[in-house]
């Protein structure tokens, strides 16, 4: 203890001083227990049922009922490893364009502000592809109700019922047109277009070349058929000849009047135009796929004065067709145009169950349609096909 003297000399006075006060040390902060991260619960992965396959659907439980945690999907294939797929707050996701048949590992890890903690994996699941698609289920009514209305038709027409076809005016002119060259004693001449055989449009093309000749056959007529395609050449042959033996007439039948002239396009417009100069065709037939060349052959066939009969589906070249001929088959019409000359059962059948197919699927887009609009609902999402 230190002791203070106040005064001086011999008076001065020795205070004790106060005694020291001890303070007890301040204890140690307790530190805080790490947070628990729990991961997330019931991992599940599966196979989508009823696709095409490549699909797997991840779905799994929240750590913590009411706590938002960010979730890291990943994903381990054959190599072991795994690799991240997604990051989402949600508790699913559908893997897609995955390998069929080979075994996949999942696991999700729960993302927290201090860390994170992963799950266990999952058991290998793959994915595959399965017979029965619901989600083509639209395509397979599609299928039955066409063919439903296609076997109706053809058994009615069979029959004998009448079935109504429209009229179409550069069909029916084709007896007025072939009548006209008997008369003035000239040739037909028919273009089956100058496209190859894989065309929608050649073969409507070639099935109307048999009708045309069959009636050149009735009236005497002579026809001529260029063909700038080789395979589309030797069909054509065949079909007439078959038709002038069919007819009883196969010694009328003259090879040289179905021919190949030349693979190039120009080249052969260049031909088919010397051709209507040189013979005068009375009627000429421009029929099937078209190009550049459809206004060259159908303008030098109007300036010989023939009645032009022309059909395409190309919507480029009708145009030119509606232009410079007499009578345009337009898309469909050209592919009508075989069962309305011929009325054989089979194409009248089959002509009528594409008309009322239409009608049904054009039903079918009219009620979605009010549905999606008065409901707001979409619609369209009862037909999605995966």
């Amino acid at each position: 203890m230190l002791a203070v003297l106040v005064g001086s000399g011999a008076m001065a006075q020795e205070i004790p001083a106060e005694p020291a006060i001890e303070t007890a040390p301040e204890p140690e902060p307790i530190p805080e227990p790490p947070p628990v991260l729990h991961p997330p619960r019931n991992i599940v992965a599966q196979d989508v049922p009823h696709d095409n396959g490549g699909v797997l659907n991840i779905q799994w439980e929240p750590p913590i009922e009411g706590v938002p945690v960010r979730y890291v999907l990943e994903m381990a294939g054959e190599d072991g490893f795994f690799q991240e797929v997604t990051r989402t707050a949600l508790t699913q996701y559908t893997v897609m364009q995955l390998e069929n048949f080979v075994p996949y590992r999942f696991r999700v890890a729960a993302v927290y502000e201090k860390g994170q903690s992963m799950s266990p994996e999952t058991e290998p699941v793959m994915a595959r592809d399965h017979w029965l698609k619901l989600g083509e289920m639209p395509v397979l009514i599609a299928i039955f109700v066409f063919g439903s209305l296609l076997l109706f038709f053809i058994q009615a027409a069979r029959r004998g019922v009448e079935l109504f076809v429209r009229r179409i005016s550069g069909l029916t002119a084709v007896e007025d047109a072939i009548g006209r060259a008997t008369e003035m004693g000239k040739p037909v001449l028919y273009v089956p277009g100058t496209s190859t055989i894989e065309d929608v449009a050649t073969l409507a093309s070639l099935n109307i070349l048999g009708e045309v000749a069959r009636r050149t056959v009735h009236y005497d007529v002579k026809i001529i058929c260029p063909n700038k395609d080789p395979i589309v050449y030797t069909i054509a042959r065949e079909i007439v000849k078959e038709t002038y033996a069919s007819e009883g007439r196969p010694d009328a039948f003259d090879p040289d009047s179905v021919f190949f002239m030349v693979p190039d396009q120009f080249a052969f417009a260049a031909g088919v135009d010397g051709i209507m100069v040189r013979e005068q065709p009375a009627t000429i037939f421009l029929m099937g796929m078209f190009w550049a060349e459809s206004l060259i052959m159908a303008e030098t066939g109007a300036s010989t004065g023939a009645i032009q009969i022309a059909g395409t589906d190309s919507v480029a070249q009708l145009p030119f067709f509606i232009t410079a001929c007499d009578y345009t088959l337009i898309g469909e019409e050209l592919y009508a145009a075989s069962a309305y000359l011929g009325r054989e059962p089979m194409l009248l059948g089959t002509l009528k169950a594409q008309d009322y197919g239409k009608l049904v699927f054009l039903i079918i887009m009219v009620v979605f349609t009010l549905i999606s609009v008065f409901s707001g609902y979409d619609a369209a999402s009862l037909v999605r096909v995966r």
